[in-house]
């Protein structure tokens, strides 16, 4: 498959260079593993951690070599990863539970946003005021099989509405197109990440958010690797991980918020022309990557049982899975979580 835009050529180039002992001699530095990262969008900041710890050469220092790859959606996410063309992507759990029983062996090793990173969204001045109100409406979704279409699909089946009697989606993309499709009345809502909230806010629209309450508790995407690889390369998996609870601190940190936003420009440079958009939407994003007060003690990255359950009965009632799976938490491991937060 055709990989989409290339964010990232990958970290500082180190592996065979020269590094000079303290006698003089040059030594030859440790070689570095390269990885292939596959994330869903080219949006640097929706992927903070990952940006800041490249930045600030914590991968280097876990003797890895990032090259960040940016594909469609979860689902191309997934068939990178199985395709053997990435080795650690950052699907939603929606779109891994799916592949899950399809056969893909892929395993959730790191809960990048423990609070809903997808909001249901309409126009501020609309008369939607909860979800029942779009019977008979059309619903935008940036592709047609991302995370965010299983979280507004369990939403609306919730709702006692069934997808193409009583709603529509229409894939409309993120950003400007998902702006021009509201602007041109080709979607009456909005299915989407925080990201795209604020880019929409951005581009002159005003939006709220009609998501039932319970939804905001749903987790959104992570880190994914599958079991072979992460059985042939513990080691990758310890030192990405590691990494990435240390870009987390980082970016948490107000005293660095200058320096993470020039870390995120250098991911994705036109996300971070516009710097006070940018600084607003890594506020949100942070937000959305710290853990709630019940589950802070168990660290960054950490994917409550419970939490894979209410994921697991919502794509049930949804229809997006034909039956509950014998062993859920083959799915997910928390395995890494401590060793990661070690201080």
């Amino acid at each position: 498959m055709h990989f989409g835009k290339t964010v990232s050529a990958g970290l500082r180039a180190v592996a065979g260079a020269a590094v000079v002992s303290t006698l003089g001699l040059a030594l030859p530095a440790a070689a570095q593993t390269d990885i292939t990262v596959a994330v869903p969008n080219p949006s640097a900041i929706t992927w903070a951690p990952m940006w800041a710890a490249i930045g600030e050469g914590y991968f280097e220092e876990e003797g890895l070599n990032l090259d960040v790859q940016a594909v469609d959606g979860s689902s191309q996410v997934l068939q990178a990863m199985s395709a053997g063309q990435a080795d650690i992507g950052a699907p939603g759990p929606g779109p891994v539970l799916g592949a899950r029983a399809r056969g893909l062996d892929v395993v959730f090793i790191y809960n990048l946003y423990p609070k809903s990173v997808f909001g249901l969204l309409v126009e501020a001045d609309s008369d939607f005021n909860e979800p029942t109100d779009l019977e008979g409406r059309v619903i935008g979704v940036g592709t047609a099989d991302g995370a965010e279409v299983s979280f507004a699909r369990a939403i609306l089946t919730d709702a006692g509405m069934s997808e193409g009697e009583d709603y529509t989606f229409l894939p409309v993309g993120d950003g400007g197109t998902a702006a021009v499709a509201f602007l041109r009345g080709d979607v009456d809502a909005y299915a989407g990440a925080v990201s795209d909230a604020a880019i929409l806010a951005n581009r002159g629209l005003d939006l709220r958010e009609i998501t039932p309450e319970p939804y905001l508790a749903f987790f959104g995407n992570g880190y994914a690797a599958l079991q072979s690889y992460i059985d042939e390369n513990p080691e990758v998996i310890e030192g990405f991980g590691r990494a990435l609870v240390r870009g987390m601190r980082f970016i948490a940190d107000p005293a660095n918020e200058e320096t993470a936003l020039d870390h995120m420009a250098a991911g994705n440079p036109q996300e971070g022309e516009d710097r006070e958009f940018a600084a607003s939407l890594l506020a949100a994003v942070v937000e959305r990557m710290t853990p709630t007060e019940a589950y802070i003690a168990e660290g960054y990255g950490y994917q409550p049982p419970e939490h894979w359950e209410t994921w697991q009965q919502s794509l049930l009632n949804g229809g997006d899975l034909e039956a509950p799976f014998d062993d859920l938490t083959a799915g997910y491991s928390n395995d890494w979580i401590a060793g990661w937060n070690a201080e």
